[in-house]
Parts: C-alpha cells; sequence; structure tokens
C-alpha cells in the first residue's frame, strides 16, 4: 500500500457519503504525542520481586561481601524459540491459504508450518470464513489443519479476523449479518484492493453490528483464550483488515467523531475484557480516518498488550509508536518479502529490497517479524529468496526479541549461600513480560526464586539479582531456570548462551572461569 502518497491524492477522491466530523467534535479529539517518556500508567504487576540491588562488596555497608564470580556465560549465535518472539511463518491471508499447482493444501500447509526460518505460525481470516449462522463458529480447512500442524510442530499461532477487506468480493461480515446492517459507500479506488470495486463500510455502531461482534469475540475468546497453541490476537477493529482505517477515503461511516471513538473504544474493551490470559496486538495506524485510534492505543498499552504495524515504510507516527513503547509491550512487524524472482527483488545499490526492509525492522527493536510473500504464499518462494540472500534474515533471526542469560554468576555466603546473577539480553527487543528465574536441585526437592522488573534486562543493559540459597546448601549442580510471565501466563524460556542447556533449557551451575 502506498501510504506515503495518500496525503497528496484523498484531496481527488470522492467523499464519503456520510458526515465529516464537526470542528467542535474534532477539538474534543484525543491527540497523538510523542511515546519517548510518554507516563503510560505502572507495568504489569509481578509477585515476589526479586532483590536487584544495590550490591556492594565493601564498606560497612556491604551487601555481597567475598562475592565471587563463579561462573560466566556466552552469547549463543543460534535462535532461541522462546514464547513473546520470533519470525512469524503466515499460513494465509487475505487472498487465502496457499494455492501450489500439483499440491494439495494439507501439503503446501505442511511445508510452510516445517520450515525452520519460522517459529510461528499465522492465519489472517475474514469474519464470513469462521462464521456462517449465528451463536456457532465453523472453522475453515486452512484453520484446521494450521493448529494440526502447529501441534505437531511444537509451533504457536498468531489470528487475525477482519471484519472488513478491501481484496475480497463482497464483506467480510457473515451473509446472515448483511441484510440487518447499514452499510455506507466510500467508492472506489485502484490504490488498494480488486479494481473497480466499490468499497461499503458497515455501521460499526449499529445495534446488530455490534451484538454479532460481541457475539463473536465472545465465542472465538472462549475457545483460544489461554490456548496452549495460541501466541497472540490482533484486535480487529474499524476499517481495512482491522487496522483502524480506510484509507484512501476520507470519512468515515459514522455520524460524527464522538460516535466513532465510543464505537472504537467499546470493540477493544469487550476484546480486552475477553482477552485477559492471551496478548492482544493493536495497529498503530495514525488515525486518518478518524475514528478514535490514539485512544485504543492508549489503552492497548495500559492494559499491558501489545502492538504491531503492516510494513515498516510507514508514517512517522507508528515509528515512534514502534521504537518508544514501554520495555515490556511487545512488538509484531508485518511486511511482504520478495519470492525470489528478479522482478520483486528490487535491488538499489546493491541490495535487495527485502534485506532494506530487514535492516529497518531491526532499527525499531521488535519482539515478531513476517515471513511472507504478500498474496503470493509459498513455501517454496520464501525459500527461493532465503536460498539466495539468506544473510539479513538469519541475522534479524538470531537477534529478535529477548536473548537473555545470566552473563556473570557471582556466589557469597553470610548465614546462607546467595548466588548474584547478573543477566544480560542480546536481544533487539525487552522483554514482552516479566522474567521469572528460578534455581534448583536435579531432583526439584527445593526451588527458589521470583520475578524481575518487568520489560528487564534491556538490551545493552545489565540486571542483577539475588537468589538465595536454603542453608549449607552447595551451588555447583544447581540448576538455573526461567521463565516468562504474561498477562498472568507463564511460559518457560530457554537461556540464549553458548553454554550446553539441559532439556528444559534450564543450565546447570559449574565452575567455569579459568
Amino acid at each position: 500500500m502506498k501510504r506515503r502518497s495518500f496525503i497528496l491524492k484523498s484531496s481527488a477522491l470522492g467523499f464519503v457519503s456520510t458526515l465529516r466530523p464537526e470542528a467542535s467534535s474534532l477539538d474534543r479529539k484525543i491527540p497523538s504525542h510523542n511515546w519517548d517518556g510518554y507516563d503510560f500508567g505502572p507495568p504489569p504487576k509481578i509477585s515476589n520481586r526479586l532483590f536487584q540491588g544495590p550490591f556492594a562488596n565493601y564498606g560497612p555497608g556491604a551487601n555481597a561481601a567475598g562475592s565471587d564470580v563463579v561462573m560466566i556465560t556466552s552469547a549463543t549465535t543460534e535462535k532461541v524459540p522462546n514464547f513473546g518472539m520470533g519470525m512469524v511463518t503466515y499460513i494465509c491471508d487475505e487472498v487465502g491459504p496457499p494455492k501450489v499447482s500439483g499440491e494439495t493444501l494439507y501439503e503446501s500447509i505442511d511445508k510452510l508450518a516445517r520450515l525452520p526460518l519460522g517459529d510461528k505460525l499465522y492465519i489472517r481470516v475474514d469474519w464470513r470464513d469462521i462464521q456462517k449462522r449465528p451463536g456457532k463458529l465453523e472453522f475453515p480447512e486452512h484453520w484446521k489443519i494450521t493448529f494440526d500442524l502447529a501441534k505437531k510442530y511444537n509451533k504457536r499461532v498468531g489470528i487475525r479476523v477482519q471484519l472488513m477487506s478491501p481484496v475480497i468480493e463482497g464483506h467480510s461480515v457473515p451473509d446472515f449479518l448483511v441484510d440487518k446492517i447499514p452499510f455506507v459507500k466510500l467508492g472506489t479506488t485502484a490504490e488498494i484492493g480488486i479494481p473497480g470495486k466499490v468499497h461499503s463500510a458497515p455501521r460499526y455502531d449499529h445495534p446488530a453490528f455490534m451484538r454479532a461482534f460481541k457475539e463473536l469475540d465472545d465465542l472465538l475468546s472462549s475457545e483460544y483464550n489461554g490456548n496452549d497453541l495460541v501466541e497472540y490476537i490482533d484486535t480487529y477493529m474499524y476499517g481495512f483488515w482491522g487496522e483502524g482505517h480506510t484509507w484512501p477515503f476520507t470519512g468515515n461511516p459514522f455520524p460524527d467523531y464522538l460516535t466513532a471513538e465510543k464505537t472504537s473504544i467499546e470493540m477493544f474493551e469487550h476484546q480486552a475484557s475477553n482477552w485477559n490470559k492471551t496478548p492482544l496486538t493493536t495497529n498503530t495506524q495514525p488515525d486518518y480516518s478518524n475514528v478514535g485510534n490514539s485512544e485504543v492505543l492508549d489503552r492497548t498499552i495500559r492494559s499491558h498488550n501489545w502492538i504491531r504495524t503492516d510494513t515498516i515504510f510507514i508514517e512517522n507516527p507508528q515509528i515512534d509508536a514502534l521504537s518508544n513503547r514501554p520495555p515490556w509491550i511487545g512488538a509484531t512487524i508485518e511486511n511482504g518479502i520478495s519470492d525470489g524472482s528478479p522482478e520483486t527483488l528490487k535491488i538499489s545499490e546493491g541490495i535487495p529490497k527485502t534485506d532494506q526492509i530487514i535492516s529497518h525492522i531491526k532499527d525499531v527493536s521488535p519482539t515478531y517479524c513476517s515471513l511472507w510473500n504478500w498474496h503470493n504464499i509459498s513455501a517454496d518462494n520464501l525459500m527461493n529468496y532465503y536460498n539466495q540472500f539468506p544473510n539479513a534474515i538469519d541475522d534479524l533471526a538470531r537477534s529478535i526479541g529477548y536473548r537473555v542469560r545470566p552473563s556473570w554468576i557471582w556466589f557469597f555466603e553470610d548465614e546462607y549461600p546467595h548466588l548474584i546473577l547478573g543477566l544480560v539480553n542480546d536481544g533487539i527487543a525487552g522483554v514482552p513480560g516479566a522474567l521469572r528465574i528460578y534455581v534448583g536441585d536435579k531432583n526439584r526437592s527445593f526451588k527458589v526464586g521470583g520475578s524481575i522488573d518487568p520489560g528487564y534486562p534491556l538490551p545493552g543493559k545489565v540486571r542483577q539479582v539475588q537468589l538465595t540459597l536454603p542453608k549449607n546448601t552447595p551451588w555447583e549442580g544447581l540448576r538455573l531456570s526461567c521463565e516468562i510471565e504474561v498477562k498472568g501466563q507463564r511460559y518457560p524460556v530457554s537461556w540464549a548462551c553458548h553454554q550446553p542447556l539441559n532439556d528444559d533449557g534450564s543450565l546447570t551451575l559449574k565452575r567455569n572461569l579459568m
């Protein structure tokens, strides 16, 4: 989508056949703001916070007297597929699942699901694809196959349900709803979607729409909220692809701005209430369509949900939001990449456009990035590009998200034996939640630990933390383990270190500093 050109072109487009927001309403619109240093409220609550310093070795105030470095770790160069981070293989997008000549649907999805390039899977469907009648969800075949293969290959799934799409014939809403709600004509454009298609937006604020929307979310969340196979859910909001806009059309289907904003808030709050275990991701789209995006984004952050964007070459506010978000907030970047064919490589100054995309994705420190051939999904297309230009993808896969390890391990003893960990993060993003650190023995006769502050350790900084062992416990041979807590759910984390790990991702402590 050529969004950078929309400002110049929008004046040439037809106006929407609905009321534009009045000036007095626009005066009350919640404005956007710089994200750096902005107060989004407190981080997620944690339990049993571990002491994180300061630690003093000398003098009357010493609280770590005699501490000595007994073990060190170094960074791994391998991928670390933990919860809350990774490369995301797209199984389907707005034009459906892969359609590869000579392959069955199962074969095509299986080839995508088992690609070692991807850590997660992603499905994007229209509302009508998963609901044909009120009160019941009926998932398409590629949805079912994706979840079966996610379980088989130990990969979780990200999900988006679109309430409106410019690239399909007809409406995204189910047929049973079409005759019950009004639609507002937006116009036609060759900029996006199907050339010549007359685009119409449903009245999201209509009671019948809102009842059906809430039922959809109730049904979907009752099955997938907290599901072991689900990584995150994209919020389904106003407009094309649920991204909070109907660019390049001016205006919106609402009678005034306040109605639009109130509707957007109601939609978000319903999702936030239902998805109280699984992270939601909200698009960072600026409020071009005047529907209250700034407030929805603010509520997303304050509820400790995550954000996303649909391309890296995008408006200034999106770059600001991604790169200056609170460290405990995850971020996913969706960007189509080349299929390796000469016409899609678009090499400039010796660098393919996909490699340029990847380098700029790293600039905003995301936790996820898409592996996606836009409207031309297939494993062969992904590999055709990767086999020619593997370095940028490999570099991103080995740095994306958080990559945490205990770089220094000190030991000292007073009445009790203690370990101090110097935790570092070799990734490009903060931890999208809170880490919990534990130490115990192989036989699990004891286990002590607790939480560190949400978002930490930050890239390029050391976060020190103390663990106190039971009296007379030797430290060598103990196992150091980690998990991440997000929205009250805990997931095991493998340390991102070169030193060998146990099968559960824990590290056996031993003196290795020569």
